[in-house]
Order: structure tokens, then C-alpha cells, then sequence
């Protein structure tokens, strides 16, 4: 959707963790049953076979299987799966526009957004697997691999990762598992380490491909950092200003880290603040806009500015209006929901 001067902002596809105990209820005992449910019926969309053995896994390694409708407080897409000792939340992320057969990625939820850990669930459960094997000289006795049963079999063969003589784990990841932006970035910054600043640029420039994390402006916000620290400081901010281009739950960071870097005050929040006005949208009904379209805007627009301080409560049944007006009315469901 076009924004004026400020480019397009796209509705498809570190900060601290929010501590959420003091809001949620537990499930001390695992059953997946209630995910695979709310999933199907309150979601609206086909859980993944695999999910089982992933709620399997998190329990083994410790974490609190939650309810997959305490959400309160979380931004409104996200679907819970469990909490580990520190607060951190993994849960799964609901697109609210994705297309058919689109795979719901793996997130952690941050105050500003999320952080995305996997791009499926079986992206997620084969790293978990070759970590555990990876950390077997130290006496790991492969309880997650147990844990992850037909599943694990399916997608890793203990011992290959020692077989394969690959150099380091992350190399035997993004080779053999797929692409991850905690990886990724770790890769960049080790180049740098090393003095070798071609490779920590052409990573990092790599990892903005169009097509590897569609969505998620947290690639842009990375690359944008690493030009900073090269002092390519113009090429820095475009980076920062096609990041501003994404949700801005999904830049990984606060708003006003990427802003800075990108040299904007507060013009696009206001000019986004002016847009969910009853002005703003008559002034796009004159320009011929859909009215469908309009309100898919207005949700967007919501998001981003809920993301700045984490107010997704503040704004959750307007976004659930705007989606019901654009006819999602499965979407409004799902965004509405809490135990």
C-alpha cells in the first residue's frame, strides 16, 4: 500500500523479551490437542502435521506449554505455544492476509513485535535436532531427538552433523537446515571479527535477498547497522528506509532505532497517524481507493504504530473492525480472541 513519500508498507509477507507471567495461565501438562484446535477453528488455518512433536520438544527442553488464547497483551497475530524460564515466548505467527498454503512461520515475541526463529515448523524442529547431536560431546543424551519421534527421523539422521566434517555448525545449518537471521547475522559479524570486510558485506547483503525472509524488515534494519559501521553512512540510511517499508513488528527492534538510522523524525508516524483518521480515509475514498482496501490499510497502520510501545491492546478491537469491514471476518475472529 502506497504511503506518500514514505515508500509502501506491506501487510504480508534484539529488544527484550516480554515477561508475560504475570497475565497467562498455564498448562502444566502436555497436550496439543487445544493448538491444534485453535488453530483450525479460531485461527482458520490447517495447524502443521509436525506441530505435536514441536510442542513435544519445547516441553522435553524445559519450557511451559501455554494456552494458545493467552495472548493478552501480545500483539494480536501471534498464537502461543510455550514460555521458557527467562519469559521468552515462542509462539506461531498468524499473517493475516497469507496467502493459500502459506506455512506459519516460527516467532519469538518481543515488546515491539517478533522476532522470527524459523520459517516452519519443521525448519525449526531440524535445527533443534542438529544442535542436540552437535552438543552430544557434552554429554547431551538426546532427549529432543526422542522427543521429536517420526517427525525427527524424517528430517535428521543422528551423527551427520559429525560425519559431514563441516567446519562449524552454523555453516552445517544455513548448508544443510536452511536460513536463519540470528545465524545469518552471526555469520556477518564473525567476518568482521576475522578483518574480512568484503565477506561481512556481501552476507549482508545476501541476507536482504527479496525472497528469503518476505515480510520481515529485520534483514534491511541488520544490513543497515553493518553499512553504519563500515560509515557508508547514506547507503545506511536507504537500508533503514526500506526496512521502514515492512511491518515495523517486524524489524527486530525498536521503531526509533531504525528511524534514527534511517534520519526521519516523527513525520511518518504522523503522516501513518493522519492516514487511520475519519479524514484520511475520506480523502482515500476520493482518490477512488477500495473501501476494502482502505480498511486492510487502517489494520496495518495500527500494527505499526502499536508496535513503537507495545500498546497492541490499546488498538486490538479497532484492528479486528478493520479486518471484519474488508471482509476477514476469520481474521477479526482470531485477532479478538483471549481466554
Amino acid at each position: 500500500m502506497k504511503i506518500g513519500a514514505f515508500g509502501v508498507l506491506h501487510t504480508t509477507p534484539p529488544t527484550t523479551a516480554v515477561s508475560l507471567r504475570h497475565v497467562r495461565p498455564r498448562i502444566r501438562c502436555f497436550s496439543s490437542s487445544g493448538h491444534v484446535s485453535f488453530i483450525k477453528d479460531v485461527a482458520a488455518t490447517q495447524p502443521h502435521e509436525h506441530l505435536h512433536y514441536l510442542l513435544k520438544i519445547l516441553q522435553t527442553r524445559g519450557e511451559t506449554i501455554i494456552s494458545p488464547g493467552s495472548r493478552q497483551g501480545l500483539i494480536p497475530l501471534v498464537i502461543p505455544l510455550s514460555e521458557n524460564l527467562s519469559g521468552s515466548l515462542t509462539a506461531l505467527l498468524r499473517w493475516p492476509t497469507a496467502t493459500p498454503g502459506m506455512e506459519m512461520p516460527v516467532v519469538e515475541v518481543r515488546k515491539h513485535g517478533v522476532w522470527l526463529l524459523a520459517k516452519n515448523v519443521d525448519q525449526y524442529i531440524h535445527r533443534t535436532l542438529v544442535e542436540e547431536d552437535a552438543n552430544n560431546i557434552c554429554g547431551s543424551n538426546g532427549e529432543l531427538y526422542d522427543a521429536s519421534s517420526e517427525a525427527g527421523k524424517k528430517l535428521y539422521r543422528k551423527g551427520d552433523f559429525a560425519e559431514s566434517q563441516v567446519a562449524s555448525l552454523d555453516s552445517y545449518i544455513l548448508k544443510k537446515v536452511g536460513l536463519f537471521p540470528d545465524v545469518l547475522e552471526r555469520k556477518v559479524m564473525h567476518h568482521f571479527e576475522q578483518g574480512d570486510y568484503v565477506s561481512a558485506m556481501v552476507t549482508g547483503e545476501f541476507y536482504t535477498k527479496k525472497d528469503l525472509f518476505p515480510g520481515f524488515g529485520r534483514p534491511f534494519v541488520f544490513y543497515a547497522e553493518i553499512l553504519q559501521k563500515v560509515r557508508h553512512t547514506s547507503e545506511a540510511k536507504d537500508a533503514a528506509r526500506v526496512a521502514l517499508k515492512s511491518p515495523w513488528w517486524t524489524l527486530g527492534c525498536a521503531y526509533q532505532e531504525v528511524a534514527s538510522i534511517a534520519q526521519w523524525e516523527d513525520e511518518q508516524i504522523e503522516y501513518i497517524k493522519e492516514k487511520v483518521t475519519e479524514e484520511g480515509r475520506q480523502e482515500d475514498l476520493k482518490k477512488g481507493k477500495a473501501p476494502a482496501q482502505i480498511a486492510l490499510d487502517e489494520a496495518a497502520f495500527l500494527l505499526d504504530l502499536a508496535s513503537i510501545e507495545g500498546t497492541w491492546a490499546e488498538v486490538r478491537e479497532r484492528i479486528a473492525e478493520c479486518y471484519k469491514e474488508a471482509g476477514f471476518n476469520d481474521i477479526a475472529r482470531f485477532i479478538l480472541y483471549e481466554d
